[in-house]
Protein backbone atom coordinates (compact mmCIF):
# COMPACT_ATOMS: atom_id res chain seq x y z
CA UNK A 1 0.00 0.00 0.00
CA UNK A 2 1.16 3.27 -0.88
CA UNK A 3 2.82 5.48 1.83
CA UNK A 4 -0.04 9.16 3.09
CA UNK A 5 1.01 12.20 1.90
CA UNK A 6 -0.37 13.78 4.19
CA UNK A 7 -2.30 13.03 7.48
CA UNK A 8 -4.02 14.69 10.54
CA UNK A 9 -6.48 13.40 13.28
CA UNK A 10 -10.00 14.38 13.45
CA UNK A 11 -13.72 13.10 14.20
CA UNK A 12 -15.25 12.11 11.29
CA UNK A 13 -18.72 12.51 10.47
CA UNK A 14 -21.24 11.36 7.56
CA UNK A 15 -24.52 13.30 6.50
CA UNK A 16 -27.60 11.55 7.32
CA UNK A 17 -28.96 9.58 4.24
CA UNK A 18 -32.84 10.05 5.24
CA UNK A 19 -32.64 13.73 6.77
CA UNK A 20 -29.60 15.02 4.60
CA UNK A 21 -29.63 17.64 7.27
CA UNK A 22 -28.40 15.69 10.78
CA UNK A 23 -24.49 14.70 10.86
CA UNK A 24 -23.69 11.00 12.23
CA UNK A 25 -20.76 10.50 13.80
CA UNK A 26 -18.71 7.39 12.44
CA UNK A 27 -15.79 7.18 14.59
CA UNK A 28 -16.18 7.60 18.67
CA UNK A 29 -12.84 9.20 18.78
CA UNK A 30 -10.57 11.24 16.88
CA UNK A 31 -8.63 9.08 13.97
CA UNK A 32 -6.27 9.53 11.25
CA UNK A 33 -7.23 11.17 8.25
CA UNK A 34 -4.74 10.66 5.34
CA UNK A 35 -4.26 11.77 1.75
CA UNK A 36 -3.13 9.29 -0.68
CA UNK A 37 -1.84 9.22 -4.11
CA UNK A 38 -3.11 5.96 -6.37
CA UNK A 39 0.00 5.69 -9.12
CA UNK A 40 -1.83 3.22 -10.78
CA UNK A 41 -5.21 5.40 -11.40
CA UNK A 42 -3.34 8.69 -11.23
CA UNK A 43 -6.09 10.07 -8.94
CA UNK A 44 -6.15 11.44 -4.89
CA UNK A 45 -7.88 9.57 -2.10
CA UNK A 46 -9.07 10.58 1.19
CA UNK A 47 -9.03 7.30 3.63
CA UNK A 48 -10.07 7.09 6.79
CA UNK A 49 -9.86 3.46 8.92
CA UNK A 50 -11.28 3.00 12.37
CA UNK A 51 -9.91 -0.42 12.77
CA UNK A 52 -10.02 -2.36 10.09
CA UNK A 53 -12.98 -0.47 8.62
CA UNK A 54 -12.95 2.01 6.09
CA UNK A 55 -14.72 5.24 7.14
CA UNK A 56 -14.23 7.31 4.55
CA UNK A 57 -13.00 6.49 0.59
CA UNK A 58 -13.14 8.77 -0.40
CA UNK A 59 -11.66 10.25 -5.05
CA UNK A 60 -11.13 13.60 -5.21
CA UNK A 61 -12.23 15.04 -8.28
CA UNK A 62 -11.84 18.75 -9.95
CA UNK A 63 -15.43 19.44 -8.51
CA UNK A 64 -15.17 18.72 -5.66
CA UNK A 65 -15.41 21.72 -3.02
CA UNK A 66 -13.92 21.31 0.84
CA UNK A 67 -16.16 24.48 2.86
CA UNK A 68 -15.24 25.68 6.14
CA UNK A 69 -18.52 25.42 7.92
CA UNK A 70 -17.11 26.74 11.90
CA UNK A 71 -13.32 27.31 13.09
CA UNK A 72 -13.19 23.95 13.53
CA UNK A 73 -15.40 21.69 11.29
CA UNK A 74 -15.35 21.53 7.67
CA UNK A 75 -17.21 18.89 5.03
CA UNK A 76 -17.29 18.23 1.31
CA UNK A 77 -19.45 16.06 -1.04
CA UNK A 78 -18.52 13.26 -2.79
CA UNK A 79 -21.11 11.75 -5.13
CA UNK A 80 -19.65 8.43 -5.92
CA UNK A 81 -20.16 7.90 -2.37
CA UNK A 82 -23.88 9.38 -2.51
CA UNK A 83 -22.45 10.86 1.00
CA UNK A 84 -21.59 14.33 2.61
CA UNK A 85 -18.44 13.56 4.68
CA UNK A 86 -17.75 16.27 7.82
CA UNK A 87 -14.49 16.49 9.92
CA UNK A 88 -14.41 18.13 13.71
CA UNK A 89 -10.98 19.29 13.98
CA UNK A 90 -9.05 20.00 17.69
CA UNK A 91 -7.41 23.34 16.26
CA UNK A 92 -8.38 25.72 13.97
CA UNK A 93 -4.81 25.39 12.48
CA UNK A 94 -5.39 21.61 11.43
CA UNK A 95 -9.24 22.21 9.76
CA UNK A 96 -6.51 25.49 7.32
CA UNK A 97 -4.13 23.32 6.61
CA UNK A 98 -6.38 20.28 5.53
CA UNK A 99 -8.49 22.60 3.82
CA UNK A 100 -5.37 23.77 2.01
CA UNK A 101 -3.98 20.26 0.90
CA UNK A 102 -7.78 19.24 -0.14
CA UNK A 103 -7.00 22.08 -2.67
CA UNK A 104 -3.81 21.13 -3.72
CA UNK A 105 -4.86 17.48 -4.64
CA UNK A 106 -7.87 18.57 -6.29
CA UNK A 107 -5.73 21.15 -8.29
CA UNK A 108 -3.31 18.21 -8.88
CA UNK A 109 -6.55 15.90 -10.13
CA UNK A 110 -7.47 18.60 -12.07
CA UNK A 111 -4.31 18.83 -14.20
CA UNK A 112 -4.24 15.08 -14.29
CA UNK A 113 -7.60 14.86 -15.67
CA UNK A 114 -6.57 17.36 -18.33
CA UNK A 115 -3.55 15.40 -19.15
CA UNK A 116 -5.22 12.12 -19.33
CA UNK A 117 -8.26 13.92 -21.86
CA UNK A 118 -5.26 15.10 -24.00
CA UNK A 119 -3.53 11.52 -23.92
CA UNK A 120 -7.08 10.22 -25.38
CA UNK A 121 -7.73 12.99 -27.71
CA UNK A 122 -4.20 11.56 -29.30
CA UNK A 123 -4.44 7.97 -29.40
CA UNK A 124 -7.75 6.87 -28.36
CA UNK A 125 -7.31 3.52 -28.14
CA UNK A 126 -9.74 0.84 -26.11
CA UNK A 127 -6.74 -0.01 -23.76
CA UNK A 128 -6.69 3.73 -22.70
CA UNK A 129 -10.65 3.91 -22.64
CA UNK A 130 -10.43 1.05 -20.31
CA UNK A 131 -7.62 2.96 -18.04
CA UNK A 132 -10.03 6.40 -18.40
CA UNK A 133 -13.13 3.53 -17.10
CA UNK A 134 -10.99 2.79 -14.16
CA UNK A 135 -10.56 6.66 -13.32
CA UNK A 136 -14.21 6.46 -12.22
CA UNK A 137 -14.11 3.29 -9.43
CA UNK A 138 -13.27 4.43 -5.56
CA UNK A 139 -11.39 2.60 -3.84
CA UNK A 140 -12.82 0.30 -1.49
CA UNK A 141 -11.78 -1.12 1.78
CA UNK A 142 -11.07 -4.60 0.00
CA UNK A 143 -8.65 -2.71 -2.52
CA UNK A 144 -7.17 -0.98 0.25
CA UNK A 145 -5.81 -3.98 1.79
CA UNK A 146 -4.48 -5.48 -1.37
CA UNK A 147 -7.70 -7.66 -2.46
CA UNK A 148 -10.90 -6.73 -5.26
CA UNK A 149 -13.12 -9.86 -4.57
CA UNK A 150 -15.97 -7.42 -3.31
CA UNK A 151 -16.38 -3.97 -4.01
CA UNK A 152 -18.22 -1.39 -2.56
CA UNK A 153 -21.91 -0.45 -4.25
CA UNK A 154 -21.45 2.78 -5.42
CA UNK A 155 -24.45 4.84 -6.37
CA UNK A 156 -23.78 8.32 -9.19
CA UNK A 157 -25.73 11.13 -9.38
CA UNK A 158 -26.82 12.95 -11.86
CA UNK A 159 -24.77 16.41 -10.90
CA UNK A 160 -22.17 16.48 -8.44
CA UNK A 161 -23.08 18.11 -5.33
CA UNK A 162 -21.15 21.67 -4.52
CA UNK A 163 -20.85 23.89 -1.56
CA UNK A 164 -23.38 26.54 -1.84
CA UNK A 165 -21.49 30.01 -1.69
CA UNK A 166 -21.57 32.76 0.77
CA UNK A 167 -24.80 33.69 1.89
CA UNK A 168 -25.39 37.58 0.86
CA UNK A 169 -24.55 36.24 -2.74
CA UNK A 170 -27.65 34.11 -2.69
CA UNK A 171 -31.37 34.45 -3.43
CA UNK A 172 -33.71 34.02 -0.49
CA UNK A 173 -35.00 30.28 -1.47
CA UNK A 174 -31.39 29.47 -1.57
CA UNK A 175 -30.34 31.03 1.89
CA UNK A 176 -33.13 29.57 3.33
CA UNK A 177 -31.57 25.86 2.92
CA UNK A 178 -28.30 27.18 3.97
CA UNK A 179 -30.26 28.36 7.12
CA UNK A 180 -30.97 24.96 7.55
CA UNK A 181 -28.11 23.58 6.81
CA UNK A 182 -26.25 25.63 9.45
CA UNK A 183 -28.39 23.66 11.76
CA UNK A 184 -26.64 21.07 12.11
CA UNK A 185 -23.70 20.38 14.03
CA UNK A 186 -21.08 17.68 15.47
CA UNK A 187 -21.41 16.26 18.84
CA UNK A 188 -20.00 19.03 21.16
CA UNK A 189 -20.54 19.48 25.19
CA UNK A 190 -23.50 20.39 26.83
CA UNK A 191 -21.86 23.99 27.57
CA UNK A 192 -20.18 24.23 23.75
CA UNK A 193 -23.83 23.66 22.57
CA UNK A 194 -25.30 26.12 24.25
CA UNK A 195 -22.77 28.77 23.22
CA UNK A 196 -23.05 27.87 19.78
CA UNK A 197 -27.28 27.30 19.40
CA UNK A 198 -27.11 31.19 21.25
CA UNK A 199 -25.30 32.13 18.40
CA UNK A 200 -27.09 30.86 15.65
CA UNK A 201 -29.94 31.87 17.39
CA UNK A 202 -28.83 35.75 17.56
CA UNK A 203 -27.95 35.34 14.09
CA UNK A 204 -31.56 34.12 13.05
CA UNK A 205 -33.12 36.65 15.07
CA UNK A 206 -31.16 39.49 12.86
CA UNK A 207 -31.84 37.77 9.53
CA UNK A 208 -35.57 37.21 10.64
CA UNK A 209 -35.83 41.16 11.42
CA UNK A 210 -33.84 41.56 7.73
CA UNK A 211 -36.42 39.94 5.88
CA UNK A 212 -39.16 41.44 8.23
CA UNK A 213 -37.82 44.84 6.80
CA UNK A 214 -37.53 43.27 3.26
CA UNK A 215 -40.86 42.16 3.48
CA UNK A 216 -41.99 45.72 4.68
CA UNK A 217 -40.15 47.27 1.51
CA UNK A 218 -41.84 45.21 -1.22
CA UNK A 219 -44.97 45.44 0.43
CA UNK A 220 -44.80 49.76 -0.16
CA UNK A 221 -43.75 49.60 -3.45
CA UNK A 222 -46.19 47.04 -3.96
CA UNK A 223 -48.93 49.95 -2.98
CA UNK A 224 -47.05 52.56 -4.39
CA UNK A 225 -46.82 50.46 -7.77
CA UNK A 226 -51.22 49.68 -7.30
CA UNK A 227 -51.46 53.86 -6.94
CA UNK A 228 -49.31 54.32 -9.78
CA UNK A 229 -51.10 51.92 -12.16
CA UNK A 230 -54.51 53.25 -11.27
CA UNK A 231 -53.31 57.37 -12.04
CA UNK A 232 -52.17 55.48 -15.48
CA UNK A 233 -55.33 53.82 -15.92
CA UNK A 234 -57.14 57.47 -15.14
CA UNK A 235 -55.17 59.34 -17.67
CA UNK A 236 -55.65 56.44 -20.04
CA UNK A 237 -59.21 56.93 -19.76
CA UNK A 238 -58.82 61.13 -20.34
CA UNK A 239 -56.71 60.96 -23.52
CA UNK A 240 -58.94 58.05 -25.06
CA UNK A 241 -62.15 60.88 -24.05
CA UNK A 242 -59.98 63.71 -25.56
CA UNK A 243 -59.55 61.28 -28.79
CA UNK A 244 -63.03 60.64 -29.26
CA UNK A 245 -63.83 63.82 -28.85
CA UNK A 246 -61.83 64.61 -31.38
CA UNK A 247 -62.83 61.90 -33.77
CA UNK A 248 -66.19 63.58 -33.51
CA UNK A 249 -65.05 66.99 -33.77
CA UNK A 250 -63.44 66.03 -36.83
CA UNK A 251 -66.50 64.75 -38.23
CA UNK A 252 -68.68 67.28 -37.69
CA UNK A 253 -66.47 69.62 -39.12
CA UNK A 254 -66.41 67.76 -42.59
CA UNK A 255 -69.79 69.45 -43.14
CA UNK A 256 -68.26 72.90 -42.73
CA UNK A 257 -67.30 74.44 -46.14
CA UNK A 258 -63.40 75.68 -45.28
CA UNK A 259 -61.09 76.76 -47.51
CA UNK A 260 -58.50 74.59 -48.61
CA UNK A 261 -55.29 75.81 -46.64
CA UNK A 262 -57.35 75.92 -43.45
CA UNK A 263 -59.41 72.45 -43.66
CA UNK A 264 -55.67 70.61 -44.36
CA UNK A 265 -54.28 72.91 -41.44
CA UNK A 266 -57.28 71.81 -39.23
CA UNK A 267 -56.84 68.16 -40.48
CA UNK A 268 -53.14 67.61 -39.76
CA UNK A 269 -53.64 69.29 -36.31
CA UNK A 270 -56.01 67.16 -35.41
CA UNK A 271 -54.04 64.11 -36.75
CA UNK A 272 -51.27 64.99 -35.17
CA UNK A 273 -53.27 65.29 -31.83
CA UNK A 274 -54.83 61.70 -32.44
CA UNK A 275 -51.38 60.56 -33.14
CA UNK A 276 -49.74 61.83 -29.61
CA UNK A 277 -52.85 60.42 -27.78
CA UNK A 278 -52.35 57.35 -29.26
CA UNK A 279 -48.67 56.92 -28.75
CA UNK A 280 -49.37 58.00 -25.35
CA UNK A 281 -51.91 55.77 -25.00
CA UNK A 282 -49.26 52.72 -26.26
CA UNK A 283 -46.65 53.93 -23.70
CA UNK A 284 -48.88 53.67 -20.96
CA UNK A 285 -50.08 50.37 -21.62
CA UNK A 286 -46.91 49.34 -22.31
CA UNK A 287 -45.85 50.61 -18.52
CA UNK A 288 -48.91 49.19 -17.40
CA UNK A 289 -47.99 45.96 -18.26
CA UNK A 290 -44.58 45.95 -17.13
CA UNK A 291 -45.63 47.32 -13.69
CA UNK A 292 -48.43 44.31 -13.89
CA UNK A 293 -45.43 42.05 -14.65
CA UNK A 294 -43.42 43.74 -11.44
CA UNK A 295 -46.34 43.51 -9.54
CA UNK A 296 -46.64 39.66 -10.12
CA UNK A 297 -43.22 39.44 -8.96
CA UNK A 298 -43.33 40.92 -5.79
CA UNK A 299 -46.53 39.25 -5.01
CA UNK A 300 -44.07 36.07 -5.55
CA UNK A 301 -41.33 37.32 -3.78
CA UNK A 302 -43.37 38.11 -1.03
CA UNK A 303 -44.89 35.15 -0.67
CA UNK A 304 -41.45 33.38 -0.61
CA UNK A 305 -40.45 36.00 1.50
CA UNK A 306 -43.86 35.00 4.01
CA UNK A 307 -43.21 31.45 4.00
CA UNK A 308 -39.27 31.64 4.59
CA UNK A 309 -40.34 33.45 7.39
CA UNK A 310 -42.62 31.40 9.01
CA UNK A 311 -40.19 28.55 8.11
CA UNK A 312 -37.42 30.87 10.66
CA UNK A 313 -39.74 31.27 13.00
CA UNK A 314 -40.38 27.77 13.29
CA UNK A 315 -37.22 26.47 13.01
CA UNK A 316 -35.71 29.60 15.85
CA UNK A 317 -39.20 28.63 17.85
CA UNK A 318 -37.43 24.68 18.26
CA UNK A 319 -33.99 26.25 18.44
CA UNK A 320 -35.88 28.25 21.92
CA UNK A 321 -37.08 24.78 22.98
CA UNK A 322 -33.78 22.75 22.59
CA UNK A 323 -32.14 26.08 24.79
CA UNK A 324 -34.50 26.34 27.28
CA UNK A 325 -34.07 22.27 27.16
CA UNK A 326 -30.62 22.98 27.76
CA UNK A 327 -30.77 24.89 30.33
CA UNK A 328 -32.95 22.55 32.31
CA UNK A 329 -30.17 20.13 31.83
CA UNK A 330 -28.02 22.59 33.06
CA UNK A 331 -29.84 23.35 35.67
CA UNK A 332 -30.33 19.47 36.34
CA UNK A 333 -26.64 19.09 36.42
CA UNK A 334 -25.24 22.21 38.79
CA UNK A 335 -28.06 20.02 41.10
CA UNK A 336 -26.28 17.03 40.64
CA UNK A 337 -23.08 18.75 41.45
CA UNK A 338 -24.25 20.57 44.50
CA UNK A 339 -25.42 16.86 45.38
CA UNK A 340 -22.04 15.72 44.62
CA UNK A 341 -20.02 17.96 46.60
CA UNK A 342 -22.41 17.69 49.31
CA UNK A 343 -21.67 13.85 49.43
CA UNK A 344 -17.99 14.74 49.05
CA UNK A 345 -18.05 16.70 52.25
CA UNK A 346 -19.93 14.23 53.84
CA UNK A 347 -17.30 11.56 52.83
CA UNK A 348 -14.46 13.40 54.12
CA UNK A 349 -16.35 14.29 57.33
CA UNK A 350 -16.59 9.85 57.79
CA UNK A 351 -13.40 9.73 56.64
CA UNK A 352 -11.95 11.85 59.28
CA UNK A 353 -14.30 10.33 61.97
CA UNK A 354 -13.33 6.81 60.94
CA UNK A 355 -9.22 8.07 61.45
CA UNK A 356 -10.28 9.46 65.37
CA UNK A 357 -12.16 5.80 65.63
CA UNK A 358 -8.82 4.12 64.43
CA UNK A 359 -6.34 6.20 67.12
CA UNK A 360 -8.88 5.07 69.80
CA UNK A 361 -8.93 1.02 68.41
CA UNK A 362 -5.48 1.44 68.31
CA UNK A 363 -4.83 3.11 72.05
CA UNK A 364 -7.35 0.45 73.29
CA UNK A 365 -5.39 -1.94 71.71
CA UNK A 366 -2.26 -1.33 73.54
CA UNK A 367 -3.90 -0.76 76.61
CA UNK A 368 -5.71 -4.50 76.58
CA UNK A 369 -1.95 -5.79 75.80
CA UNK A 370 -0.82 -3.81 78.51
CA UNK A 371 -3.63 -5.36 80.70
CA UNK A 372 -2.89 -8.64 79.62
CA UNK A 373 0.78 -8.54 80.46
CA UNK A 374 -0.02 -7.42 83.85
CA UNK A 375 -2.55 -10.44 84.29
CA UNK A 376 0.20 -13.20 83.21
CA UNK A 377 2.65 -11.42 85.58
CA UNK A 378 0.18 -11.75 88.48
CA UNK A 379 -0.89 -15.33 87.12
CA UNK A 380 3.62 -16.04 87.45
CA UNK A 381 3.91 -14.56 90.55
CA UNK A 382 0.95 -16.38 92.05
CA UNK A 383 1.98 -19.55 90.86
CA UNK A 384 5.54 -19.01 92.59
CA UNK A 385 3.39 -17.29 95.80
CA UNK A 386 1.51 -21.21 95.68
CA UNK A 387 4.85 -23.03 95.01
CA UNK A 388 6.40 -21.51 97.87
CA UNK A 389 3.45 -22.48 100.22
CA UNK A 390 2.83 -26.17 99.06
CA UNK A 391 6.69 -26.39 100.40
CA UNK A 392 5.95 -24.67 103.79
CA UNK A 393 3.05 -26.61 104.24
CA UNK A 394 4.94 -29.81 103.15
CA UNK A 395 7.89 -28.99 105.96
CA UNK A 396 4.81 -28.36 108.31
CA UNK A 397 3.39 -31.26 107.72
CA UNK A 398 6.81 -33.06 108.35
CA UNK A 399 7.53 -31.40 111.70
CA UNK A 400 4.01 -32.18 112.64
CA UNK A 401 5.03 -35.57 111.98
CA UNK A 402 8.61 -36.06 114.09
CA UNK A 403 6.41 -34.07 116.40
CA UNK A 404 3.61 -37.10 117.19
CA UNK A 405 6.77 -39.31 116.72
CA UNK A 406 7.92 -38.01 119.42
CA UNK A 407 4.76 -37.84 121.72
CA UNK A 408 4.63 -41.81 121.02
CA UNK A 409 8.33 -42.41 122.45
CA UNK A 410 8.20 -40.28 125.27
Amino acid sequence: MEQPIFSTRAHVFQIDPNTKKNWVPTSKHAVTVSYFYDSTRNVYRIISLDGSKAIINSTITPNMTFTKTSQKFGQWADSRANTVYGLGFSSEHHLTKFAEKFQEFKEAARLAKEKSQEKMELTSTPSQESAGGDLQSPLTPESINGTDDERTHEVTQNSEPRAEPTQNALPFSHRKNIFKGALVLPNQTGHGKAIVRSAISKHWEAELATLKGNNAKLTAALLESTANVKQWKQQLAAYQEEAERLHKRKDEDTFIPFKDDEARGIQRTEEKIVHETTSLAYSFVTELECVSSQANAVHTHKAELNQTIQELEETLKKKEEEIEKLKQEIDNARELQEQRDSLTQKLQDVEIRNKDLEGQLSDLEQRLEKSQNEQEAFRNNLKTLLEILDGKIFELTELRDNLAKLLECS
